[in-house]
């Protein structure tokens, strides 16, 4: 009889979004915010924290690494600091992926939200959540990124240079699908004078040589001129990177964020979840035009 559960468990589609971004981005009141909805429109999902210093939780952790290992056990243990700790962490974690695969089998769900750690090198040049993840995508699971980052940094081209450069590394280190996320919407408003450009420059990263134009009206912009100039180049040679909009207070917000990761992890082709024919529309690949996302999206911010 277990033998036949354990076969049925393995033939049942798993899906999941790794939430990463630096400090401060929203990760953790994101995957409150998406567990709330999704358990709204019927799906059933767990949070799993992956962040050792997370003590601030606003969810309920289905699975946490903090029974596992702390940040502070590292740091009294070996004389880390925060940083060194965080990291000694990750990598005590994937040492112990059989702790994580067990805990993850043991749950009553196909769907798990990951609240990852804030420290960018975990997911810019540290090799242990790639490999955690590259294990449990080869164990079936499908998965996907949603990297957030704060809105705010659209106000001035350097921290949005700076953004960029971050979610194309941390796409092309992770080598997952991906989905970047421009977090914390609401803020665009306060913003809204500083914005050199409308909003929709900033999600589908048009022309940056317009940005490099308001970066070299500082002096500090023209001493580094050519240096912005590669960047830049770099970054659209690439195309791959572009931003959605999300404000988790608005359920309208997070149902185009759910749309895009449905698709980005595969869960819209193969979960069997029940679907009317505006839910399929919506999901659909290029169903929402350009105008009717801009205008959903933007006009709640920037008047």
């Amino acid at each position: 009889m277990q033998n036949g559960l354990v076969k049925l468990r393995t033939q049942t589609p798993l899906y999941g979004q790794l939430v990463i971004g630096p400090p401060g981005a929203g990760k953790t009141s994101y995957c409150h915010k998406m567990q709330e909805f999704l358990e709204k429109i019927g799906r059933k999902s767990v949070v799993v924290n992956l962040d050792p210093a997370n003590d601030n939780m606003e969810y309920t952790s289905a699975i946490d690494i903090m029974q596992l290992i702390t940040v502070q056990d590292a740091m009294e243990q070996f004389g880390l600091g925060p940083n060194g700790a965080l990291i000694y962490c990750v990598e005590f974690l994937e040492t112990n992926f059989q702790w994580l695969l067990d805990q993850l089998k043991d749950l009553d769900s196909n769907y798990f939200i990951f609240d990852c750690p804030g420290q960018v090198e975990l997911f810019t040049h540290n090799n242990a959540l790639k490999n955690i993840f590259t294990k449990l995508e080869q164990l079936g699971y499908h998965l996907c990124t949603v990297h957030l980052v704060e809105s705010h940094y659209c106000a001035e081209p350097y921290k949005f240079i700076s953004c960029l450069l971050l979610s194309l590394h941390t796409m092309l280190q992770m080598g997952l699908p991906h989905v970047n996320v421009l977090s914390k919407a609401d803020q665009l408003k306060e913003h809204d004078s500083k914005l050199p450009f409308n909003v929709e420059y900033y999600t589908e990263v048009l022309d940056l040589s317009y940005l490099l134009e308001c970066m070299d009206t500082s002096r500090l912009g023209k001493k580094f001129k050519q240096l912005n100039a590669a960047i830049v180049s770099m970054v659209e040679d690439y195309s791959l990177v572009s931003f959605l909009l999300l404000d988790t207070k608005r359920e309208a917000s997070l149902l185009r964020l759910k749309n895009a990761i449905d698709k980005a992890n595969g869960y819209v082709y193969g979960a069997g979840e029940e679907k009317n024919i505006n839910t399929l529309l919506a999901c659909a690949v290029g169903a929402e035009t350009e105008s009717d996302r801009m205008e959903r999206d933007i006009d709640p911010y920037i008047s």
